[in-house]
């Protein structure tokens, strides 16, 4: 066997039995970009945009009857009164249980290529289906999601007309709330106006706050683009959830979610913090890795971080001044982190920085949904 030949099969096993490396480290994930306005909203060539989809998919997202009892829906855990996310640490779950992360704005999510906490999902049209079946969720199932929207006569005409199914096919549901929640932009944002040549959009303070985020205080490090998020995976040392601690259901969706996620029996057993982006790859250097979030809409979308652990601005940044924090798995703790030793000025100025991230609040009323009907 030559050299060559050795290669080859090398990588061929490689790609079979090795984690691919998107998932297993930070080394291919995206560039860092400069700050910058958001642009277009990016449109998957599959699923283009019509109002009437878009219509239709506000009824969908608001609507419970895509779940397991028909009693949850996108908008109970991505409420547009509590930042389009759930304002508690930890998510509210399925009837009967818990859920064991914080829920994100769906704001701007449009743009992202990861979603979920840990890139679980790569477009809005597969993250929708994976929270309305995962079962501490919606805990829906596809065929019954599926047979109760073919009882609902609006609903049929309306999937008849705009993606020509027979009867309401759960996948075309999907697509119809992605194409809603890609109108979910927040983009007028003080900070894009100044972004965009407007330099009287923030205020000094703001303005120092920036410096700060770009140099001492080192933000853009991981939060940079437009977004102002490198979608790359991180350990910060974050503390545990409180609700791990004093709640048994919390306990319980915690231990489920071990079971369900494939760990070792040692872990099963032992671990008291959220492994993170380890259930994806089992490698052990990303254990309590999570997506670096976005920072905009962040005014509305408290509390932060994976577990809810702060609920205002000042809590965010001095955890950072500090240099991070630390739970089981700091051994994998970034070294970017370090303290900052920011003055009391220089955290306003930073927090007012953070504020001009958020523009007017979009509000949204919930919309009467279509009734049940015998089928023709």
């Amino acid at each position: 066997m030559n050299f060559l030949t050795t290669i080859s099969r090398a990588g061929f096993l490689a790609s079979i039995f090795l984690v691919p490396a998107f998932l297993s480290s930070n080394a291919l994930a995206d560039q860092n970009l400069p700050l910058a306005a958001l642009g277009a909203v990016p449109v998957p060539a599959d699923n283009p945009q019509t109002s009437a989809k878009v219509a239709l998919g506000k009824l969908l997202f608001f609507d419970p009857r895509l779940g397991g009892d028909a009693s949850v829906s996108c908008a109970d855990c991505h409420a547009p009164k509590q930042g389009w996310g759930f304002a508690d640490p930890i998510s509210r779950g399925y009837p009967g249980a818990i859920h064991w992360r914080n829920s994100q704005t769906v704001v701007n999510a449009a743009y992202l290529g990861k979603l979920f906490w840990v890139g679980a999902a790569k477009s809005l049209e597969a993250q929708a289906p994976s929270a309305a079946k995962g079962a501490v969720s919606g805990n829906g199932e596809a065929d019954m999601m599926e047979a109760r929207l073919a009882f609902i006569p609006e609903y049929a005409k309306q999937f008849r007309a705009i993606f020509g199914d027979r009867w309401p096919r759960i996948s075309s549901a999907w697509k119809a709330i992605a194409a809603f929640e890609r109108t979910l932009i927040h983009d007028q944002t003080p900070f894009d106006k100044f972004m965009r040549g407007d330099k009287t959009a923030l205020s000094a303070e703001q303005q120092r706050g920036l410096k700060l985020f770009q140099g001492k205080a080192n933000c853009i490090e991981c939060h940079n683009g437009p977004l102002l998020t490198d979608q790359k995976y991180y350990n910060l040392g974050v503390p545990r959830a409180e609700a791990w601690l004093n709640s048994g259901l919390a306990q319980i969706t915690f231990r489920y979610e071990q079971y369900a996620k494939g760990v070792t029996e040692d872990m099963y057993r032992t671990i008291k913090d959220d492994a993170g982006l380890y259930y994806r790859t089992k490698q052990k250097r990303d254990k309590g890795k999570f997506r670096t979030p976005p920072l905009r809409y962040t005014a509305y979308s408290a509390p932060f971080m994976h577990n809810g652990s702060f609920f205002d601005f000042g809590e965010l940044i001095e955890f950072y001044n500090q240099g991070g924090g630390t739970n089981e798995f700091s051994a994998n703790k970034t070294k970017l982190l370090k303290p900052l030793n920011l003055s009391d000025e220089e955290k306003e100025n930073l927090a007012a920085f953070l504020e001009s991230l958020s523009g007017e609040e979009i509000k949204m009323q919930t919309p009467k949904l279509p009734p049940y009907a015998p089928l023709d």
